[in-house]
């Protein structure tokens, strides 16, 4: 794609930001590594054994343990955030395309770590392929719909939503790679993409970041800073912890001797109450 042609379409020239920044060093989170290390205060070893080779749902981890050990990676990647400058940060800046603001990329950087910790620990699965340096189309994606949560995107938190729920009844251990780039959430990803582009040329980048948080009188120039980082990460923790993959559910084997997961009695309840309720996704950001 010619460079004129990033720079003018918005969807494109967030991907460019977002694969960018995921390439960068010290980006990508290791989620076994990170799981053991995270629940090691918390949990016995065979809670983080049944973690890593399921999920911490699956593992039968109380949310209330998980939201203490997403707090706590929360304060780690701020602290990095508030002590690190655009020009001392992630390093392989200088190694950047010429098309990505190198604000921008470790604006993301710090975002797709705090992003992967929190998915890991509401039981999302491997979002990276550890035989690859890229990023596939689904992992774009489901980013690309964390980014808009964490902006405040009405239509991104539907759709994380709808993911989330894919992954739940298929008792997968993979993104749903078709939903994300051909089915019915790759038009909701795209539109979200769009949106957050819009926001992100050199000179309405940092405003754009300070727009989304409600922190008065903020002022975002250089590194992405504390006041920012804070509510964005705590925005994302909210919305991943009240879906259904942070419910724990029960291994039975069904009369053709196929085993599946089944939900509790409380957890049908609460779909069935839910059932008809929800509405569509209103304008980009969220009130």
């Amino acid at each position: 794609m010619a460079k004129n042609e990033v720079s003018e379409n918005p969807e494109s020239r967030f991907s460019a930001v977002l694969v960018a920044a995921a390439k960068l060093p010290g980006v990508r989170v290791d989620r076994e590594a990170y799981l053991r290390k995270a629940l090691a205060r918390h949990c016995s070893e065979e809670q983080i054994r049944r973690a890593v080779e399921e999920t911490p749902a699956a593992a039968g981890i109380p949310l209330d343990v998980l939201d203490k050990a997403a707090n706590d990676s929360i304060k780690y990647e701020a602290a990095k955030v508030s002590t690190l400058s655009a020009a001392a940060g992630i390093p392989g800046l200088l190694f950047l395309p010429a098309t990505v603001p190198a604000d921008a990329a470790q604006h993301f950087g710090h975002l797709l770590r705090i992003a992967q910790k929190l998915a890991y620990l509401y039981s999302w699965p491997d979002l990276f392929s550890h035989d690859s340096d890229g990023l596939d189309d689904a992992t774009e994606g489901i980013l690309t719909l964390f980014f808009g949560v964490m902006f405040g995107t009405q239509q991104a938190n539907a759709a994380v939503g709808k993911v989330a729920g894919m992954i739940s009844e298929q008792v997968a251990k993979k993104l749903p790679q078709r939903a994300l780039t051909k089915g019915v959430i790759y038009p909701m990803v795209k539109k979200v993409a769009g949106y957050l582009g819009v926001e992100m040329t050199k000179q309405s980048f940092a405003k754009s970041v300070s727009k989304a948080i409600p922190v008065v009188g903020a002022v975002v120039s250089g590194g992405l800073t504390l006041a920012t980082f804070l509510p964005m990460a705590r925005r994302l923790k909210k919305h991943l912890s009240s879906l259904e993959l942070t419910k724990p559910a029960r291994w039975v084997v069904d009369a053709e001797g196929v085993g599946v997961y089944e939900p509790s009695a409380a957890d049908r309840a609460e779909r069935h109450d839910a059932d008809g309720t929800a509405t569509e996704p209103g304008s980009p950001r969220s009130s």
